[in-house]
């Protein structure tokens, strides 16, 4: 651990926040998954109270001030339960931009990504409040749920990169850096992909594994299923794609999630080759990457049970996490010192 108790307090308010990142994330696909996105109808507030309406005369005054909503307690305590959570990580990120501020002076204290993590925080409360008035609109959640992931990953690379120093990587390191990074815009893909497949309601539109709908190339409808802009004034809970536009998004989801496999399978092998942090990341890619695609595969043939639903997303969670976490240890392991050619001996 870096020296010094300003330093070592933001580490751990760092590795705090990143844990309450990954409750929130994970807490988020709950209750979407559950059907609570629109438990409040109305944003922060929850029927215009701070808290949900519980008691007969909240559940009557509520009905009365919306009187087009059905009002629901269970799905408005897990709403509002998942405000709170994402309030008090506001705050959090709000801290460490206070304390990186006032540690500007140390050389090694990050500046620039705490402040830019509150205004990704900032720009996702937006983003839970549209996702509310506009009612659910696919392109709203899905960039909700990005956004999330991102803020997690932000979070964690900050509480890692205060937790070990950063001595100059091995060129055996250093050469599978750019790979690396590429992955994250692959993960970041297809988190966005299965975004938009849970969002347009389509996880079940290829009841089948490995093919879908009986067939390995359905009839698709590629305009209908990538709209992003959505229709103004529509409900969205439920979806509102036809069956083929949805078969469409669960197949590219699919499709995407064989070519995230392939493309991280490998760089989790690759990085078996390298020093032992690196192996050791590596190791935890493939099998975050492993528990994640058996996930996926139980939820096709299990018809999407709740518990394995909110495990997928978790699963695409804690695959970020062991991305960045190879990332970081590439980005910072001076300790293989391996040449990239084998030596020649003498004669």
């Amino acid at each position: 651990m870096i020296s010094g108790p300003r330093r070592r307090i933001f580490a751990r308010t760092a590795f705090f926040a990143s844990a309450l990142a990954l409750v929130v994330v994970v807490l988020g696909a709950y209750v979407r998954l559950s059907d609570a996105g629109l438990g409040c109808p109305d944003w922060p507030g929850c029927y215009g109270q701070i808290v949900a309406p519980d008691d007969h005369h909240e559940i009557q005054r509520a009905t009365e001030a919306f009187p087009g909503s059905t009002v629901n307690s269970g799905k408005a305590w897990k709403e509002m339960v998942h405000r709170y959570l994402a309030g008090a990580l506001g705050l959090l990120v709000l801290l460490l931009a206070v304390l990186a501020v006032r540690n500007r002076d140390d050389p090694g204290q990050q500046v620039v990504l705490p402040v830019l993590a509150v205004a990704l925080v900032g720009f996702q409360a937006a983003l839970g409040m549209w996702t509310v008035t506009l009612l659910l609109r696919p392109a709203v959640v899905t960039l909700h749920l990005v956004t999330g992931m991102a803020t997690l990953a932000l979070l964690w690379w900050m509480a890692l990169r205060h937790f070990r120093p950063s001595p100059e990587p091995s060129p055996r390191v250093a050469g599978l850096r750019p790979w690396a990074a590429v992955g994250l815009v692959v993960l970041f893909a297809q988190i966005a992909l299965g975004g938009w497949t849970s969002t347009n309601y389509a996880a079940l539109h290829c009841p089948d594994f490995p093919t879908c709908q009986g067939q390995w190339l359905p009839p698709l409808a590629l305009g209908e299923a990538f709209h992003v802009l959505g229709t103004p004034g529509v409900n969205y809970e439920g979806g509102r794609l036809s069956v083929e536009a949805g078969i469409t998004v669960h197949f590219v989801h699919r499709v995407g999630a064989l070519f995230t496999l392939i493309y991280l399978g490998w760089l989790g092998l690759a990085a078996l080759r390298r020093s032992w942090a690196v192996r050791a990341a590596g190791a935890l890619l493939l099998l975050a990457l492993l528990v994640q695609i058996s996930l996926g595969i139980a939820n096709v043939l299990l018809r999407l049970p709740l518990p394995v639903a909110v495990g997928h997303n978790a699963g695409a969670a804690l695959l970020l996490l062991a991305l960045v976490t190879l990332n970081h240890y590439l980005s910072t392991d001076g300790t293989d010192r391996r040449p990239l050619t084998p030596p020649r001996h003498a004669t």
